[in-house]
């Protein structure tokens, strides 16, 4: 999937995506950040996977000491860049996110929210031991994805995106059950708790989820010292 948002939803029609966003999908966005923010400290160096044009990186800018997005849209990372101005703690590189070119603990805090472990189309447990890698023991990841009580604020707000132009026309005969397809190749599914429980155990972690404004859910991974 992550080959759709590089070649028909990036740059100035993903902003568009978020413009178009109703009052309550608009609650849930602010609400990912807000909680996202309580965790992070003013020394930490943080890394967003999936960043898009850095509307969550330039958030996080704000109270981190360093933040570094990454994507796989050139032309995203280019509005990021555009967008952050003289902002000098908010660096963009275009890269997998599972294929990570970050030195080992390089980072305090490691961050994909916005469903984004679903949206990049790659092995999930392959994504986190990259997330690992570079994460410092001691420091935290957050992944988020959807609560399936938002499937209705979801599933119109993905509506008005394909009324735009922004995604194709939705197949309703394959949507549904969490999973949104559209007829030109679009899938995106969500991730649920005990989802996130399988995958982590796979590598012996164990960690808190937390539901968030009845609209995210969240993975936190505090990764284990070096014994």
């Amino acid at each position: 999937m992550d080959g759709y948002y590089v070649e028909k939803l990036s740059g100035e029609r993903l902003l568009r995506c978020y413009e178009i966003a109703s009052p309550r999908v608009q609650q849930y966005l602010e609400a990912e950040i807000q909680f996202v923010l309580q965790h992070l400290e003013r020394t930490d160096s943080v890394l967003e996977l999936g960043c898009g044009y850095g509307r969550v990186t330039s958030r996080l800018a704000k109270v981190a000491s360093r933040v570094v997005g990454i994507d796989n849209s050139r032309e995203s990372l280019e509005l990021a860049r555009r967008m952050s101005g003289s902002d000098t703690k908010c660096e963009y590189y275009e890269m997998d996110a599972s294929a990570l070119t970050f030195d080992d603990t390089e980072f305090d805090k490691v961050i994909c929210v916005q469903n984004g472990i679903c949206a990049f189309g790659v092995d999930h447990e392959l994504l986190l031991r990259q997330a690992l890698r570079v994460t410092k023991p001691g420091g935290s990841q957050y992944f988020s994805s959807y609560s399936e009580k938002f499937w209705k604020h979801r599933l119109l707000w993905f509506e008005a995106q394909a009324a735009a132009g922004l995604l194709g026309e939705i197949d309703y005969t394959r949507t549904g059950n969490g999973e949104i397809v559209c007829k030109d190749g679009f899938r995106t599914g969500f991730k649920t708790p005990e989802g996130f429980r399988s995958l982590c155990s796979k590598l012996n972690l164990d960690p808190e989820i937390i539901e968030v404004d009845g609209s995210s859910v969240f993975c936190e991974i505090v990764v284990p010292e070096v014994v």
